[in-house]
């Protein structure tokens, strides 16, 4: 098939608008996944360098316990207790002294037999069992471990900037004599927890420094790029469709004109010797019933002869539609005309309609009888996108100038090859019909001014969608 002229005379311009796109979009990716690396390396940096931070603290603080609290309390009392008040506050000190200046939240001292936390900087803390979790076990075998914790939502991590980024830290607190390796018996767990929070922030900020940087400059690019493109596009586009448009209209009128043309030559032409048919198949009927009562051949002649009718007559609605007898009426009077017709059926085959009607409809000017046969149409293919049976949704609301009435079922939905040829008439999906029916029914809603759409619904089942003026223009 050989190309579109739009499209031969489009394909350079695509071919650059493509090729850039791309190339600044993969630039763009680039800028972000590196800024996620810096981020991460930056962030495992800072870690690294937490964890040397802390083991310089942690033994710090054993020299200065031995020191200044072990050997002194071992004379003054002959045990440590930390219940005793003078012993907690001497702790106390020793332990805000040797982390005075330092960004350290929080300290924790655990009994090495009891998993019992015997000082704490928070005073609630003090006493409490078991809160020392795997850290606690690990550093009563010598290890020392460190953990990175963060608080925030899923974003904030994912970014790089929770609400709190905190290492705790637990090391095993020794026996550590002055200037002398720290490798004695281990008197009890430390547990230390810094706020990182606000240097992960410096970092987070100066990539988005970055990132917004390289965002600006492609965003120039594209803005030029777009406007470019879109422009020499525009006048291509515009200039094709044009003519297409054109075409489109008188092939479509010549069509028309030659089915009307022909519908109207021949429809006199079959109706008469169709309904001598039909009437001589009800007067033939009449003889049979006195010596073949039981023969149904009369009631499929004029049952054939009935449908062959109503071709004829969806052929005459569609190519010579009658002009609308407008007058004031209201939609939601005339479905409950349709809903009642259809109710016996309803019943035996299981649909269910659901009557949605948003505030007071105004009247609107129109023909009942058009309408009726709209709905009627709209609903009866509602049914059978639904052979099971199902539930078939009508919302009715005006916006003051209009009045929307939406149609929505639970089927299968409509394949998107078949969507873009319902409005094409003859076409058709079912075994027996014309294919003109929704040609019909857009005539109908096009006369009197509105418009008429059919989609796809999200999850599953067709939707259409009516739009009708409450006062039909001059």
């Amino acid at each position: 098939m050989a190309p579109k002229p739009f499209e031969e005379k489009t394909k350079p311009f695509r071919l650059v608008k493509y090729f850039t796109f791309a190339s600044l979009i993969a630039i763009f990716l680039g800028t972000v996944i590196l800024c996620f690396l810096n981020i991460h390396w930056a962030r495992a940096l800072q870690f690294k360098k937490s964890q040397d931070y802390s083991r310089l603290l942690i033994e710090n603080l054993n020299h200065q316990i031995y020191t200044q609290f072990q050997v002194p309390v071992y004379y003054l009392f002959g045990k440590i207790q930390l219940s005793n008040r003078k012993q907690f506050e001497l702790m106390d000190k020793i332990v805000r002294n040797t982390f005075h200046s330092f960004k350290v939240d929080l300290v924790n001292l655990y009994d090495a037999d009891t998993n019992i936390i015997s000082y704490s900087f928070d005073p609630d803390l003090v006493g409490k069992e078991d809160l020392g979790g795997d850290g606690y076990l690990k550093a009563l075998n010598g290890e020392s471990t460190f953990k990175l914790v963060q608080k925030g939502n899923v974003w904030e991590k994912l970014l790089g900037i929770p609400k709190e980024i905190k290492v705790v830290t637990f090391a095993p607190l020794r026996e550590a004599r002055p200037l002398t390796p720290i490798s004695g018996e281990i008197l009890g767990v430390v547990e230390i927890v810094q706020d990182l929070s606000e240097d992960y922030k410096t970092i987070f900020r100066f990539q988005i420094r970055v990132t917004i940087t390289c965002a600006v400059v492609m965003i120039i690019l594209l803005v030029i790029l777009i406007f470019i493109v879109k422009r020499g596009e525009e006048i291509i586009q515009q200039r094709t469709l044009e003519r297409i448009r054109l075409k489109e209209q008188l092939s479509r009128a010549e069509r028309l004109s030659s089915l009307g043309e022909m519908v109207a030559g021949i429809s006199h032409e079959i109706r008469n010797p169709l309904g001598i048919i039909r009437s001589s198949a009800e007067l033939l009927k009449k003889k049979m019933e006195k010596t073949t009562p039981m023969s149904t051949i009369p009631d499929v002649i004029v049952e054939e002869a009935n449908r062959l009718n109503n071709i004829i007559t969806d052929f005459l609605n569609y190519a010579k539609p009658h002009p609308p007898n407008f007058g004031p009426c209201r939609v939601g009077e005339i479905l409950e005309k349709n809903i009642t017709f259809l109710r016996p059926e309803f019943e035996a085959q299981g649909y269910i309609v659901n009557k949605r009607y948003n505030g007071n409809l105004p009247p609107i000017n129109a023909d009942p009888e058009m309408m009726y046969q709209v709905f009627l149409n709209i609903l009866i293919n509602a049914m059978q996108a639904m052979p099971g049976g199902g539930e078939i949704q009508v919302d009715m609301e005006s916006d003051g100038g209009t009045v929307s009435i939406v149609f929505k079922d639970k089927g299968k939905g409509i394949p998107q090859e078949i969507l873009e040829k319902i409005w094409d008439p003859f076409f058709t999906t079912k075994e027996t019909g014309t294919g003109l029916g929704l040609g019909i029914v857009k005539n109908i809603i096009e006369a009197h001014n509105g418009s008429i759409t059919i989609e796809n619904r999200p999850i599953y089942g067709a939707q259409v969608t009516i739009k009708l003026p409450v006062t039909r223009e001059s």
